[in-house]
C-alpha cells in the first residue's frame, strides 16, 4: 500500500524513493540544518513531504550538477532556502557560478601569464 504524498515516510521509504542510501541521508542530516525529519522514540526517523522535497533537491544539486556540499550549503546561504529549492531559478544562479569561475579562471590565467614573462 503507498503512502499519499502528505504522509510522514521512514528512512527506508526514502532511501527507497530516492535511490539515496541510508548513511548518505543521515550524512546530510548532519551537514544541511534545513533538513530536520522528526525523530519518535528509539530514534526513528519520519520524513515531512517539505525534507523530502529539500533531498530531492539536494540530490539534483549533488550528483547531477556536480555541486560539493559545501557549494550547496553556500548556494543556500547566499541565495537562501527557497531560491535553492525553485529549480528554474537554482539553474539561473548556476549559470551566473559558472560565468564566475570562468572569468576567475581567465584572471589566473593571465595573472599567470604575467608573471612567466617576468621571470
Amino acid at each position: 500500500m503507498l503512502k499519499s504524498d502528505s504522509a510522514f515516510k521512514t528512512i527506508s521509504e526514502v532511501s527507497h524513493v530516492l535511490e539515496i542510501p541510508h548513511h548518505i541521508l543521515r550524512f546530510w542530516e548532519l551537514k544541511f540544518t534545513q533538513l530536520s525529519p522528526l525523530k519518535m522514540g528509539g530514534g526513528r526517523r519520519y520524513y515531512r513531504p517539505e525534507d523530502i522535497k529539500l533531498l530531492t533537491r539536494l540530490k539534483e544539486l549533488i550528483y547531477s550538477d556536480g555541486l560539493t556540499i559545501k557549494g550547496v550549503k553556500k548556494l543556500i546561504k547566499d541565495k537562501g532556502i527557497k531560491a535553492v529549492l525553485n529549480k528554474n531559478n537554482t539553474d539561473l544562479i548556476l549559470n551566473d557560478v559558472n560565468t564566475d569561475k570562468i572569468n576567475l579562471l581567465s584572471e589566473l590565467k593571465d595573472i599567470r601569464n604575467i608573471l612567466k614573462e617576468a621571470i
